[in-house]
């Protein structure tokens, strides 16, 4: 008998110190997750974790716009898609800003003001037949994030098609099923074109079969029972930012570049980052760090310029990696500009110019999308079309507004109004944008292997540091229903 109780006391003690090395801050944990006050605490926010990574951080830059507009802190909670409503009406945030489509109701969620259209999209390899309607699907693998509004569209159809059948990934992202797709694992996958735009400068088989159903308009949603005053400031807030453009600019930002590569251009130069790169990768670190700059914004540069040929030469004589004029080597103090070095540090020195002598109160990452237009096309170019934008009840220190205008420099209505005259705008619309998406292409390519100098902004996001955040943190705190990372960014 002695023994007996001694064997129930002994595992006891194991359980509890099971217990308290693996399980500690779970003891105390609360019967109910007490959601902290929007107005006075913090506001708790859901992100999807299994989209794409431009959709993750669109949606945590426009929450972090949300907070700073109610003047509170942010707590953003990153779960997977189809854990987001039965989060939303257990109470353990206030919203979310992973926009659910306002075709799809919810008796037990209430939407705000609908701020981006998409376009939802069957995809398939184009080295495999094409479905050229729904009923196609039918019988084919399929498979879709859990959850998603793309499970929900399937949901839907199934009404219609008894023998649509799918598969529900819940520890997948749209990225993965779309690489998924173009790698032949998979017949189709749903996603938007914003979503398909992106992945198609990696995966170049992927094709768009058609559209399903009309374009879904996206919107927060609350809770049912969420505080009204709480959903008239979302209301208020985006009135305000689609007045004042911020919420363009945002679009801009995140998605704006997606579409701008054809793809042979994203083909060539993905094998040119295996092949050419590594021979100067080397000096384009350097020359970022010289300036504090990231060393693959310069080799963007480079690629956009001459396609890392050091030895490229233009009709109108531009030449080497950067692509220098003569007078830009005269004010660099270049003496060869075809030597690789020469070349790519004045480029960058050259940027860092620029940017110095723009006006300070110019953001990023507007700030070095302006300056890559000047670096085009000049700094005179530059301030004119900046001038004809703000004429034109635009913003001049937005990227997204100055590139409606610059194409009009070539038109004799405005450039003859002029300070500087007649230039090829629209050239330097071409060069940013083709940076942008090389310079988010490299971002990715080169994710495994950063070796970047550490800035106040970074013009990229990665799924670990959020562009634009000063601090980022992650911690699960006893009670937590669940696990967080919180952010506090800043533009």
């Amino acid at each position: 008998m002695r023994r007996h109780t001694l064997l129930i006391r002994l595992l006891q003690i194991g359980v509890f110190l099971s217990l308290l090395l693996f399980g500690y801050t779970h003891l105390n944990k609360p019967l109910s997750f007490i959601l902290p006050s929007w107005r006075d605490d913090e506001l708790v926010v859901l992100v999807s974790q299994d989209t794409t990574l431009s959709d993750e951080e669109f949606s945590k830059q426009l929450a972090q716009q949300f907070a700073n507009y109610l003047y509170v802190p942010l707590k953003i909670v990153l779960v997977p898609a189809e854990q987001i409503e039965t989060a939303l009406l257990s109470h353990q945030a206030h919203l979310s800003a992973s926009g659910f489509r306002l075709d799809q109701k919810n008796n037990g969620l209430l939407y705000g003001p609908a701020y981006q259209t998409v376009h939802e999209q069957v995809v398939f390899n184009q080295d495999q037949p094409a479905p050229h309607k729904l009923t196609d699907l039918a019988g084919h693998r399929i498979a879709v994030v859990a959850g998603s509004n793309h499970e929900k569209t399937l949901i839907a159809l199934r009404q219609k098609i008894p023998a649509l059948t799918w598969e529900s990934r819940t520890s997948q992202t749209v990225e993965d099923l779309l690489k998924e797709v173009a790698q032949g694992k998979l017949d189709y996958t749903l996603a938007n074109h914003e979503q398909i735009e992106q992945m198609n400068n990696y995966y170049l088989n992927l094709t768009v079969a058609f559209d399903v159903g009309k374009p879904s308009r996206i919107a927060w949603a609350f809770p049912a029972n969420a505080d009204n005053k709480l959903i008239a400031a979302s209301e208020q807030f985006f009135a305000e930012i689609e007045n004042n453009g911020e919420l363009n600019k945002l679009l801009d930002r995140y998605y704006g570049h997606n579409d701008r590569l054809a793809p042979v251009d994203a083909a060539e130069f993905i094998a040119q980052t295996g092949k050419t790169l590594p021979k100067f990768r080397r000096l384009f670190e350097e020359a970022g760090k010289a300036v504090n700059e990231d060393w693959r914004l310069i080799a963007a540069i480079a690629y956009q310029e001459s396609h890392w040929d050091p030895l490229a030469t233009s009709f109108t004589n531009v030449r080497g990696m950067m692509m220098l004029t003569e007078a830009t080597a005269d004010r660099m103090n270049v003496t060869n500009r075809l030597d690789a070095r020469e070349s790519i540090f004045a480029g960058a020195k050259y940027l860092e110019l620029i940017k110095k002598q723009l006006p300070t109160h110019i953001e990023e990452p507007e700030l070095t999308w302006l300056a890559l237009s000047a670096y085009n096309q000049g700094q005179g170019h530059l301030e004119d079309a900046r001038v004809l934008t703000k004429r034109q009840g635009g913003n001049a220190d937005a990227w997204v507004e100055v590139k409606r205008w610059l194409p009009a420099l070539n038109n004799p209505q405005y450039f003859e109004s002029l300070k500087h005259g007649y230039a090829r705008g629209g050239e330097a619309v071409i060069f940013v944008e083709n940076i942008r998406a090389y310079y988010d292409m490299l971002s990715r390519l080169t994710s495994e292997t950063v070796n970047t100098t550490p800035h106040d902004y970074q013009l990229v996001s990665t799924r670990d540091k959020p562009a634009f955040s000063l601090h980022a943190k992650s911690k699960t705190a006893p009670g937590d229903e669940l696990a967080t990372s919180s952010y506090s960014l800043s533009r």
